[in-house]
This record gives structure tokens, C-alpha cells and sequence, in this order.
């Protein structure tokens, strides 16, 4: 068996590889500075009798994003800092010298934020950040959900599925039916700026709940405009919107049904279906956003039990998903 050189020149053999490359990007658009301001009031100190110095903000900080990106447990994300040099470098340890945080301490850090309600906060400070470099214009919205499957197997130690993931008192789960299929989880309501894609809104409730009951809560007053799916037929009528945003103009997709109805061959059919064509195009922008989710992220199944954990990480996913969309212009240095 050949033996493994540790000679120098040993650094000339790495590849920038997809991964690092991707890691190189998101090191240089997530604004750490500000994010580490935020959060460091809420890190516990020292007690009086000492004890283990704790770990900088910008390392648990870095790991809980690395969790986020490669859909790592914390018990995975300790181990992959062991494994995958590139995870290691960029979170800025030394494995020949730094100790590499355990799992329970990176599960401290996910506590703290969604107790404190810190992964809202970076959300809104980020979504700040890039207002003010004009890449969220907020003259108009996207409302739109999508389905996030919980486990539904009852073979753990309750013997029960997740009640939160349930609205309502039956005692029997319920589910909801996309198409031809039943999904049990989760739902992400998410309002998305109509001119770039970019989430600046999020509720999520149980995959049950209905998407024109949330509507009023991803409008942030600015929007003149928002946009719509057939589901959200008869919203302009509910009376939460007529009274906080009155002035809004809803532009609602037609029913599929009905649509195929028109004869385009007559001038008011053909007019109709083209302004249906234009406003599915702009509703296209807010399905970005999910496309980043779950195919880039590989959100496709809750992680935690109970809403509120899963709420917290899926508004840390659309923070770094809004500064994936916009990376190579966020790259860019300012013009003066």
C-alpha cells in the first residue's frame, strides 16, 4: 500500500470544487459583520466561577448556515466539520489546534435564535441590506405557498404524528391534497417582490390551512400590486384586506377551468388569455424562490417537530435563498 505524502506542496492539489465555489460566493454576499452584531447581545457569558470559553459568534454562526445549505443534523454537522476540509476552513477552524464545536452546541446557538426570535430579525436585516442597494424594489407582490411533508408514521416514541402540524380539534391528523396527492406537514406562505423574486414576507401554518386566509399577512403596506394564483380567488373580499389595504389592486389567475373556455379566436377571448399569460409570467418570479428551497437547499421535509422550530429554520432558508437569487450583482463593488 503506497503511503500518503505530507510533503509540501500538498495545497497545490486542491480542486475548487462546486462546493467550495459555492461557499466562496455565499462567504462574500452574507453580510457577517451585521448578523453577528445582531445576535452577540443574546450569547450567554461566563458565569462567576468560570468554565469553558465559549465559541465566537462568527463560527456558530457559519456552522448553523452550513446546516441550512447541505441539510445537516446537528449531529451531522459536527461530524462534517471533521470530514469536509472545505466546511472546516470556512467556518475558520484549525483542526490541528481549534476544538470543533459538539453537537449540543451548535443546537444552543438554533435554541437561542428561534427563542429569541432571531432568525426574523436577520431576515428583515438583511431584506434591509438589500433595499437599500436597490434590489428589492416593493412596489409590487407575489403571494403564493408551498408544501413542506412532515413524517406521518406514528413509529416513534409518542406513537403520534406532529399535532402542530395540524389546524383545528379533530383528534384524527388531517391532510391536504395537491393535485393527486396527499401531502401531511406544513405550509410556507411566502410574499415575494414582483420586480426581483426576493422573499420579504413568510407565515407558516399546517399544511391545512387555506392560502387565501394568510394573504393579508405577507403584504407590507408599500405594494400597489399583487399577484395571485386561481387560489386565492374572492381575497379582495375578506374583510381583514379591505380594512388594513384597501387601495391594493389584485390581479388573481382564472381558473384553469375557465380559461380553457376562451375561444381565442374571438377579440375579448384572445385579450383575456394574453392577460393571463402576463400575469402568470409575473407570478413565475415568486416559484424562484422555492425552486432555491428545495432544489438548490434540498428543503424538501421538515427537520424539527413543532411549528414554531420549523418556522424559524424555513425564514433563515428564504434569508440565504434571497442572497443566493441576487449573489453575482451583490459581488459587484458599489459604484460611487
Amino acid at each position: 500500500m503506497k503511503q500518503a505524502s505530507l510533503g509540501a506542496g500538498f495545497e497545490l492539489k486542491v480542486k475548487t470544487t462546486r462546493k467550495r465555489e459555492f461557499l466562496r460566493q455565499m462567504d462574500q454576499v452574507v453580510p457577517w459583520k451585521e448578523l453577528e452584531a445582531l445576535i452577540a447581545p443574546h450569547m450567554p457569558s461566563p458565569g462567576p466561577k468560570g468554565g469553558r470559553p465559549s465559541y465566537p459568534v462568527s463560527v456558530l454562526l457559519r456552522i448553523h448556515f452550513l446546516q441550512q445549505w447541505f441539510a445537516l443534523s446537528d449531529p451531522a454537522a459536527e461530524e462534517a466539520l471533521y470530514d469536509v476540509p472545505a466546511f472546516a476552513e470556512f467556518v475558520g477552524l484549525d483542526l490541528g489546534v481549534d476544538t470543533v464545536p459538539d453537537e449540543t452546541t451548535i443546537l444552543r446557538l438554533r435554541h437561542l435564535l428561534q427563542e429569541k426570535d432571531l432568525s426574523q430579525r436577520m431576515f428583515e436585516l438583511v431584506n434591509e441590506i438589500l433595499t437599500q442597494r436597490g434590489l428589492m424594489v416593493r412596489s409590487g407582490t407575489v403571494v403564493d405557498a408551498t408544501l413542506i411533508a412532515a413524517p406521518s408514521s406514528t413509529k416513534n416514541q409518542s406513537r403520534s404524528r406532529d399535532p402542530e402540524m395540524v389546524s383545528g380539534d379533530e383528534s384524527e391528523p388531517r391532510t391536504t391534497k395537491k393535485g393527486n396527492q396527499w401531502t401531511f406537514g406544513c405550509k410556507a406562505h411566502v410574499g415575494t417582490d414582483a420586480a426581483s423574486g426576493l422573499a420579504h414576507s413568510v407565515v407558516v401554518t399546517p399544511a391545512n390551512v387555506a392560502d387565501v386566509t394568510q394573504a393579508h399577512a405577507l403584504l407590507h403596506g408599500e405594494e400597489r400590486d399583487v399577484f395571485a394564483d386561481a387560489g386565492y380567488q374572492g381575497v379582495d373580499k375578506r374583510k381583514e384586506l379591505q380594512q388594513h389595504h384597501p387601495k391594493v389592486n389584485w390581479h388573481v389567475a382564472m381558473r384553469p377551468g375557465k380559461r380553457k373556455q376562451l375561444d381565442t379566436s374571438k377579440p375579448l377571448d384572445a385579450v383575456l388569455d394574453e392577460l393571463e399569460g402576463v400575469k402568470a409570467r409575473i407570478r413565475a418570479r415568486g416559484e424562484h424562490i422555492f425552486g432555491v428551497l428545495k432544489c438548490v437547499f434540498r428543503y424538501t421535509k421538515v427537520r424539527y417537530k413543532g411549528l414554531r422550530k420549523n418556522a424559524a429554520q424555513i425564514t433563515t432558508l428564504l434569508m440565504l435563498a434571497n442572497l443566493w437569487l441576487v449573489r453575482r450583482r451583490l459581488m459587484q463593488p458599489l459604484r460611487g
